[in-house]
């Protein structure tokens, strides 16, 4: 039995799987999708990183395909209901990766908030002279209104961020939840009452550039935006035009809508933060998510079983 690692990953990944008779082809972390169906052809399994496309093509070149184990907790870059057609079981990192993203989200909106990374770079400029009453002035956060776009575990864990700085907490969600006080709105509503507000939902075609310059304009002009879910959610070039003409305040971005490529003028303004995609990265829940891929692939070639994080069903 043979899986394709496309990057290499926190742990020893060949020797895990050796124990269990399985062969690792390791590719180099910047496969391409032709690397990847050229490496894929003859594998059983398949570990993968939010950046590697396992669409339709992919998944036919690799006929004896049986798991694709994402080592993310989003899976948009894989065409599940092709897998699922092919009886392939596909599985990504869910809840390890809560906390941290969280952690990344609130960091960035108090950031955001404060302008840390620019008083940083402003010290380090030589311009701090000794305190002045009107250097740096930021935003509170204590006491004001956080809109949650996407309330799962994740959007869920930045509210219990949220609700240790007193803050009003909105969320839009399908669901109403009984959840630390926090009110269930709709979309125009958050907008329009939010001093901040925390992109936490997972991707689908309802929601690809549900941020555009309509709705930054229906924001408060002293909002800040955070985003660690997913680029696409944004409209990036509007964005932009957004922070260059102080429709909003700030922005806090972890995520790419054409990653790894940037917007060149958001490089280019002091009102954003500009993250390499690190929601989960952390020492400890990368481990853990390495740790999930491996168990999901010997669920799947070794215990002939269907894995626990599995997001596909037949």
């Amino acid at each position: 039995m043979k899986v394709l690692l496309t990057s290499p990953l926190p742990i020893d990944v060949e020797n895990k799987l050796k124990v269990s008779g399985i062969e690792t082809i390791a590719g180099n972390g910047r496969m391409t999708k032709q690397e990847i169906i050229e490496s894929a052809k003859n594998a059983d399994g398949i570990i993968c990183l939010l950046r590697d496309s396992i669409d339709a093509e992919v998944i036919d070149s690799s006929p004896g395909l049986k798991v694709i184990a994402n080592y993310a907790v989003g899976f948009d870059n894989i065409d599940v209901k092709h897998a699922t057609s092919k009886k392939i079981f596909v599985t990504n990192t869910p809840d390890v990766l809560t906390d941290a993203t969280a952690d990344l989200a609130f960091s960035l909106l108090l950031s955001c908030a404060r302008r840390i990374p620019e008083a940083d770079r402003y010290v380090r400029q030589g311009k701090f002279k000794g305190w002045r009453p009107d250097e740096m002035l930021g935003s509170d956060v204590a006491g004001k209104t956080i809109g949650i776009f996407g309330f799962g575990r994740i959007g869920r864990a930045v509210a219990k961020r949220a609700s240790g700085f007193s803050m009003r907490i909105l969320y839009t969600d399908p669901k109403e939840w009984d959840f630390l006080d926090a009110e269930q709105v709709d979309f125009e509503t958050l907008l329009k009452l939010s001093d901040f507000i925390s992109l936490n939902a997972s991707l689908d075609k309802s929601n690809q550039r549900a941020f555009t310059m309509r709705e930054f304009e229906k924001m408060k002009r002293s909002a800040i935006l955070v985003n660690t879910a997913r680029g696409k959610l944004i409209n990036e070039e509007d964005l932009a035009e957004a922070l260059e003409q102080k429709i909003i305040q700030a922005a806090g971005l972890d995520v790419y809508e054409f990653e790894p490529e940037i917007n060149e003028r958001l490089k280019r303004l002091d009102n954003v933060i500009l993250a390499p995609h690190m929601g989960s990265a952390t020492v400890e829940t990368r481990l853990k998510m390495a740790e999930i891929c491996l168990e999901s692939v010997k669920d799947v070639l070794i215990n002939k079983r269907r894995p626990d994080s599995c997001v596909n069903f037949w």
